[in-house]
């Protein structure tokens, strides 16, 4: 039993907080030892009132920054009204939403859910049912293809075609009806698609695997060969989505569109699990009664913080800042200099620095950062990714170059 000592709060030390979490909790993460009480914009503070710059920001969910003021108000505004009727009934506040997110991404429907794997597995079964109901592939057929090295999500079937065996050891048996590609090759692709192929699943850029960035022209080749093989494109732009990479969608540095698009984490800006399927009227139409839902999925709370979320975005020019600041963190991080550094790559505030295994991994640089007020994730052992809110100024920009080459030299 915890000693009843350590039952209040404000008498907790770190070494407290992370003594519980090891006895109550699960052991799935690995965090760093820094026990975060506040954040505004790219910063945060600790339980012991030390700063740090957040190189995070939630894996993407905090684009506009920690507590931005304006949709911690409609937060608070629409939960003095009503949090949660269901889809049972309707709300003024889902309609809004549906009308805001397809005027801002040029798409025809909307299914909204919370977690970004929701979102997925919601794509999932809307491609499946298109390609029973429109393209006549066989029941109980349907393929869908990915990519190796992909993320989009931890539940059964989504593990089912991950190639990370972190993700799969154990949790058999698996899903079927996927097949693996390499990604950023155009060519595999078309030589997987079947009769049978119904969609296929990609990120524009791989986050979890380290920021990997395909080859210029690869998504334009992808919508050509997904068009002319009838086959579904979609993007899982969770992580890239919603003005990371210096644009609304990264989709749109190759000028072109996806039959669904994944978006979550930043359309809250960190304040509730939102998560939508963006489609084409062809997919999501098939869509009846009962099929599918969530009972949280499109509550007026949610949809209230997700429309101020993407306002807050195109309104406050946090996107040209995401392109403008992630070309000088870039430049700043390829003039460090240090012999165990691979490649330094990425787009917009989507960056990543890889070093040699001879290194040590990452890890170790990570723990260097936390001492000098950065707080940044190690990811695939020999990567660290920063992606600090798109709220970052030149001057914090800066700052931060500093400190990472002090950690990075040390």
């Amino acid at each position: 039993m915890l000693d009843q000592s350590m039952s209040r709060q404000d008498q907790f030390t770190t070494e407290d907080f992370i003594s519980v979490e090891a006895e109550l909790g699960a052991h799935n993460y690995k965090p760093l030892d820094v026990v975060i009480e506040k954040g505004e914009g790219v910063w945060v503070w600790d339980t012991e009132g030390n700063k740090y710059m957040d190189c995070l920001a939630a894996y993407s969910a905090v684009n506009q920054g920690h507590c931005h003021p304006k949709i911690r108000e409609a937060m608070i505004e629409q939960s003095a009204k009503i949090c949660l009727t269901s889809r049972a009934f309707r709300n003024d506040q889902l309609a809004f939403l549906y009308q805001e997110l397809c005027d801002a991404t040029n798409s025809h429907k909307v299914l909204p859910m919370n977690s970004g794997a929701e979102a997925v597995e919601t794509a999932i079964k809307a491609v499946r049912k298109w390609g029973y109901a429109e393209k006549g592939v066989p029941d109980g057929k349907a393929e869908i293809i990915v990519c190796e090295n992909n993320f989009h999500g931890r539940t059964i079937s989504i593990v089912s075609f991950s190639t990370d065996e972190t993700a799969r050891d154990g949790f058999g048996p698996f899903v079927p009806g996927f097949k693996i590609v390499p990604f950023g090759d155009a060519d595999a692709l078309e030589a997987a698609i079947t009769p049978n192929t119904v969609a296929f699943l990609v990120e524009p850029i791989q986050g979890e695997a380290g920021v990997m960035i395909p080859p210029a022209g690869y998504l334009t080749r992808v919508r050509e060969i997904c068009t002319k093989h009838n086959v579904q494109l979609i993007l899982d732009e969770i992580q890239t989505g919603l003005g990371r990479t210096g644009k609304l969608l990264a989709e749109e540095h190759e000028g072109i569109e996806a039959d669904l698009t994944l978006v979550g984490k930043a359309l809250s800006g960190g304040f509730y699990p939102v998560s939508a399927v963006l489609s084409n009227s062809e997919v999501l139409g098939l869509l009846r009664p009962g099929e599918h839902g969530s009972t949280f999925g499109g509550n007026p709370l949610a949809c209230a913080i997700a429309r101020t979320a993407l306002k807050v975005l195109l309104e406050e020019g946090m996107i040209d800042n995401a392109a403008k600041m992630g070309e000088r963190f870039l430049k700043g991080l390829k003039e460090i200099k240090n012999n165990h550094i691979v490649e330094v790559r990425g787009r917009g505030l989507m960056l990543a620095v890889e070093f040699d295994p001879a290194a040590g991994g990452a890890r170790q640089y990570c723990e260097a950062l936390k001492e000098n007020g950065i707080l940044a994730k190690e990811t695939h052992e020999n990567i660290i990714r920063f992606a600090p809110p798109l709220v970052i100024t030149e001057e914090e920009v800066d700052w931060a170059l500093e400190k990472i080459k002090s950690a990075l030299n040390a």
